[in-house]
């Protein structure tokens, strides 16, 4: 009992060592033209022969090792006199720095950063944008501290944007965090960008514009206040004090990334005034907003506290990504930004996703997820064939509990229930992380039915997704346009490269993967007539059950091809309701849509 006594005891004063450890930053850009940013680490109250300092190798919400460490090109160590402290370089992430029990020690390092990205730092003479992960490292036994960051703008800098709080309300360059995680979840715009705000759910938020556009400030205002909204009634309440949208208008550039207090979208500079890419932000910023709630706070297991050296792995990307995906149309909908007849055709959209997508039939819902890391973000010419989206499919597996747990309770609950009882459970009254046990537990709770069936084939199979049947218990059709077309189909996707026409990707078992086409082949001829730079012009003449002779350049060996061309295997379905429906159908219905 002593011998456990004494060990606790050491395990104690050593964590409380830990904590008394005080931590500051200061950032600076002294020739931001060369893309650098200057950042000092200071720690005080470290008593320890060695600290091992580290740099993430990702960020939390994209799931990819993207080695930021290689981005370090300046690293050294001193203590309080300035004395230069040995420092060696142990792994791709980590920095040995002999410290022999010194109290303070200055890291000084410097990052390069030229990536605009919603993953990733960027630093020019204009601005500045941070990324946590990519800029801040660490102290694993120090995680836990409180931290403080100092910013140093360029001069010609005056703006700053951040949703972390400030030490001091008349300094907006020095802000605070509790902790590693809050640091790193926050980025930080500098400049001289456009900043509006507006209240919404009772709570300030701030929208940071880098970059001109044709986006009017008061249509946003209101815009986005409104899914605000719709997004706190979905979850009953709305847990922030502050947030901030950092939002860059690019000439090219697309996607957003959620942070508990904040996101950051990329979005096309001329976009705002063209309806379709003006909904299509709309349903990116209600995406990113939903994750406030969904991923932030109700999230599984893996994702926090976080593993910042390597991959966190689950197999729940389908409800955090995929749910969400789901929501994102809907509260656009809700907000009446798309009619029923366009939200009908964009959940129809993503079903025939889930049905033209080859890779469906080899990988589940669980296993896209797992794989995340290895997959979804390194996509190859095989891919669509090899895999499905968590997004994607999600969203649809998302639309069918949805109308499953309708269904069972008679109109009077929804997937909404089941999202505000899961963030109510798990994040509101215990503060803890979710399993597929306890989600399966939940919709049995919300539905007052067991659907273990549902998870197993819709999640962790790749049987197809019992579409035509859910759809019909809210008096729905779910109609195939392509059934009786003909469309002529080699299986060939090529673009035109340096005045070549080139494979990009075969579709499984299509005429093309039959033949032996391959990627990379060039495209010379088809029966003696010579492509241009569109293949469907020449395939289009022909007739499904056509035989054609394909001339190719295979790395300089010119190869002949015969295949049999044939009907599309796509499908593009519609939803359409049907003409004589149940007043209980037509009832789950409304519930559905409202």
């Amino acid at each position: 009992m002593r011998n456990k006594i004494s060990v606790l005891l050491v395990i104690l004063l050593t964590s409380l060592s830990a904590r008394a450890v005080e931590i500051n930053y200061a950032v600076s850009f002294p020739q931001p033209q060369t893309h650098y940013a200057d950042v000092v680490m200071q720690m005080n109250g470290c008593a320890a022969d060695f600290l091992d300092v580290k740099m993430p190798v990702w960020i939390p919400g994209s799931y990819m090792i993207r080695e930021f460490p290689r981005f370090v090109d300046v690293f050294e160590a001193y203590d309080k006199n300035g004395k230069v402290l040995s420092a060696e370089k142990v792994d791709k992430n980590t920095w040995r720095i002999q410290s022999s029990g010194v109290s303070s020690i200055k890291v000084h390092y410097q990052v390069y950063a030229f990536e605009l990205s919603v993953r990733t730092s960027f630093v020019d003479e204009e601005h500045a944008f941070l990324n946590g992960s990519s800029i801040f490292m660490f102290v694993e036994d120090y995680l836990n501290n409180p931290v403080t960051v100092t910013i140093s703008p360029a001069p010609s800098w005056k703006v700053i944007s951040v949703a972390l709080e400030r030490v001091s309300e008349n300094n907006p360059w020095k802000l605070k965090a509790p902790n590693y995680d809050e640091l790193v979840d926050a980025p930080f715009e500098i400049g001289n960008h456009l900043v509006f705000t507006f209240t919404a759910a009772g709570v300030p938020h701030e929208v940071a514009m880098f970059g001109e556009g044709n986006f009017d400030v008061d249509r946003l205002k209101k815009d986005m206040s409104r899914i605000v909204d719709e997004c706190t009634k979905v979850f009953g309440s709305h847990p922030g004090k502050r947030y901030v949208f950092f939002i860059h208008n690019l000439i090219n550039g697309g996607g957003g990334l959620e942070h508990k207090n904040s996101t950051s979208i990329q979005v096309n500079k001329w976009g705002y005034s063209n309806s379709s890419s003006y909904i299509g932000f709309l349903s990116l910023v209600a995406h990113e907003y939903f994750h406030l709630w969904n991923v932030k706070r109700l999230r599984p297991v893996p994702l926090g506290p976080f593993n910042y050296s390597e991959e966190n792995y689950t197999n729940l990307l389908w409800l955090a990504e995929g749910f969400t995906a789901y929501y994102d149309d809907m509260i656009v909908y809700r907000c009446g930004f798309m009619d029923e007849a366009e939200y009908l055709r964009t959940i129809a959209g993503s079903m025939s996703y889930c049905n033209n997508q080859m890779g469906a039939a080899f990988q589940s819902l669980s296993e896209s997820s797992m794989d995340a890391w290895i997959k979804y973000y390194r996509s190859y010419e095989n891919s669509s064939n090899a895999s499905v989206s968590y997004y994607t499919k999600g969203s649809v597996v998302g639309a069918l509990l949805d109308m499953e747990i309708i269904n069972a309770t008679n109109g009077n609950k929804s997937l909404d229930d089941f999202m505000k009882e899961m963030y109510h459970e798990f994040y509101v009254k215990n503060e803890k992380a979710f399993t597929q046990e306890d989600v399966m537990k939940m919709v049995e709770k919300i539905s007052g039915k067991n659907m273990d069936s549902f998870f197993k084939d819709a999640v962790n199979s790749t049987l197809p997704l019992p579409m035509e049947k859910v759809v019909a218990e809210l008096g729905l059709s779910l109609d195939d346009l392509n059934k009786k077309s003909t469309t002529t189909f080699s299986g060939i996707n090529a673009s035109a490269t340096n005045g070549k026409l080139m494979v990009t990707s075969i579709v499984r078992n299509s005429p093309a993967w039959t033949s032996g086409i391959n990627v990379n082949d060039e495209l010379i001829a088809m029966d003696q007539y010579r492509f241009g730079d569109d293949l469907s012009k020449l395939i289009s003449m022909k007739a499904p059950g056509d035989k054609v002779t394909f001339l190719v350049n295979r790395s300089g060996y010119i190869k002949s091809i015969a295949l049999t061309l044939a009907n599309t295997p796509y499908v593009k379905y519609s939803l359409n309701k049907s003409s004589a429906v149940s007043e209980q159908k037509s009832r789950n219905y409304k519930k559905w849509l409202d």
